[in-house]
């Protein structure tokens, strides 16, 4: 079946990479972004969520919103507004059309482990950054929204650490913290994680774009790879395909990790700095502790059956 989708966030790695996917599939698929999305065979409109709703917007089917703030070190207001009114303007654009919302495994309790967790475990009501605070009252928002009478429906996907070829973020980001041949660690580098393949994430979006779905409010769905891996071992094979054939692990201990980070934060508020530091309790609160999710939903409501993680081609970027 043909649907006509619109992708928000389609300039970037999640956003572009599902709208690929949904032309490839024989979709008639919209991209909107503040930059161009570059996806062959889709139609583009330039949309700044934080501006508001969509002028003469397309008739769609569906809405898969990938669009975000991600910085873990963005401002309160700035994160607000892509975050918790941009949701709010997507949905108000496209009031009928079913929503898939990409949200992150950042709303769960940053202060304790995730121990295969389950969706009705979040959000919670305290977090360490304004991306965690603002993705779990953008999933608020449409939760009650979904409840609203004449409303599309809403589901709301958890990804946690998506990585995969053409990642421009995590990936990168863990390569530039190797100093000679060491990468420093919070944590031994044993904590169990579950990370999300982008190709996982494609699944489940479009599984979420026309599966049958239960009434009665949102649905939301951990999302990430078939079993959690050891982080320390993914982070050496990360870098072997790097090149950094001899790079080793150097543990920092959890408890002077999370000291270390709140004082690079405070200095960093101090001298008004626009970058995150280096170390932030936010990175802390998600290396050096287990990271696990719950997938039954994934499997058994919108079936989808999780490749296990696989590195090949995210060495590319």
């Amino acid at each position: 079946m043909s649907l006509r989708i619109g992708v928000t966030g389609a300039s970037g790695f999640v956003g572009g990479a599902v709208a690929r996917r949904a032309v490839a599939d024989g979709h008639r698929v919209w991209t909107f972004s503040r930059r161009d999305a570059h996806v062959d065979g889709a139609e583009h409109r330039t949309w700044d969520l934080a501006a508001g709703p969509l002028a003469d917007p397309p008739a769609l089917d569906v809405v898969v919103h990938a669009g975000a703030a991600v910085s873990d070190w963005a401002a309160t207001d700035v994160a607000w507004a892509t975050n918790v009114e941009g949701t709010r303007a997507v949905r108000d654009t496209f009031p009928a059309a079913r929503c898939v919302h990409v949200s992150s495994g950042s709303v769960y309790d940053p202060y304790t482990p995730t121990v295969r967790g389950k969706e009705d475990e979040a959000p919670v009501d305290r977090y360490l950054n304004a991306y965690g605070r603002t993705k779990a009252a953008g999933e608020r928002v449409l939760a009650a929204d979904a409840r609203t009478p004449g409303r599309g429906p809403v589901v709301i996907l958890r990804p946690h650490a998506v990585y995969g070829p053409g990642d421009t973020t995590l990936l990168p980001r863990i390569e530039a913290a190797v100093r000679g041949r060491r990468l420093v660690l919070v944590g031994d580098g044993t904590a169990p994680q579950s990370l999300t393949h982008v190709d996982n994430l494609v699944d489940a979006a479009l599984a979420a774009s026309t599966v049958d779905l239960p009434g009665g409010g949102a649905l939301v769905v951990n999302v990430a790879d078939a079993e959690p891996v050891v982080l320390g071992e993914v982070l050496v094979e990360l870098l072997r395909r790097r090149g950094h054939d001899d790079v080793t692990l150097a543990g920092i201990p959890a408890r002077a990790g999370w000291v270390l980070a709140a004082c690079a934060e405070a200095l960093s508020r101090w001298t008004r700095r626009t970058e995150p530091p280096r170390l932030t309790r936010y990175a802390v609160s998600h290396l050096a502790v287990e990271r696990t999710y719950d997938l039954t939903v994934l499997r058994e409501v919108l079936g989808v059956e999780p490749r296990a993680t696989s590195l090949v081609g995210a060495e590319v970027w």
